[in-house]
């Protein structure tokens, strides 16, 4: 996966449990910690602004681009 999502570092950073998050996003607990481990394929711009305003971070807080072993540029 290229794309990492940094979601409990930050959780962890602003001492916020899932639950407290899940709830201000309006998600579920269990679609939050699909969304924590990178088992999703996309997140909805209006829920990256709720997770961003409640933690109050930037989207780029949350993820991060990491290559792929293996891959090359060009």
């Amino acid at each position: 996966m290229a794309i990492v999502v940094q979601l409990d570092v930050m959780l962890a950073r602003r001492k916020v449990r899932s639950r407290e998050l899940a709830e201000h996003v309006g998600i579920t607990e269990a679609n939050l910690s699909l969304l924590k481990q990178g088992k999703v394929k996309g997140v909805r711009f209006d829920t990256l602004e709720r997770i961003c305003e409640y933690l109050q971070c930037q989207p780029g807080d949350l993820l991060a681009w990491q290559p792929d072993d293996g891959s090359a540029a060009g």
